[in-house]
């Protein structure tokens, strides 16, 4: 079967999600941001800081062009990977891409109160509103890519509505 790319914004719950998913269809789970670290022996937010975005997108096609078709993976991508370079177009032909698409207002809630801060597009130390706007911008803009998508789902779909959905594509 078929490879599938879960995309979405960050804290849309790919990774939570993709993890269930696999687990329900007996495949194995891929973290392309857990994979990029490893690769790089550096969190995210330091590759960020340190070498800078078009570095980080660089590694990030990379790792995504490494999977190879047919490999019963679910990957959980980053937030921005169908956006750049020619991304969405290698998702699609290798896979079936799925959109979770969770409303700016609660991805910004589940960021601003994770105690996690390994988001280095979104400053924390900024007010509810601005993340909430910035959220909001970067949703926007790249909302035409993730739409390209084979499926667009909630973000809260549960895995067993997914499972029966994935059955008719």
């Amino acid at each position: 079967m078929k490879n599938i790319f879960l995309i979405g914004m960050p804290s849309s719950g790919k990774s939570t999600l993709g993890r269930l998913l696999a687990k329900a269809l007996n495949f194995t789970f891929v973290d392309m941001d857990e994979r990029i670290e490893v690769k790089e022996m550096a969190s995210i937010a330091d590759i960020f800081k340190i070498k800078g975005e078009d570095y980080f997108r660089k590694v990030e096609s990379e790792i995504l062009k490494q999977i190879k078709p047919n490999q019963q993976l679910v990957v959980s991508t980053g937030g921005g990977v169908p956006c750049f370079f020619d991304n969405m177009k290698f998702i699609k032909a290798n896979g079936i891409s799925i959109f979770l698409d969770v409303p700016p207002a609660i991805l910004a809630k589940r960021i601003i109160n994770s105690t996690v801060n390994n988001r280095p597009l979104i400053d924390k130390n900024k007010s509810d509103e601005d993340v909430l706007h910035d959220i909001e911008n970067r949703y926007h803009s790249r909302l035409k890519f993730y739409q390209q998508a084979d499926l667009q789902v909630d973000g809260e779909i549960e895995v067993e509505h997914l499972v029966w959905l994935l059955e008719s594509v």
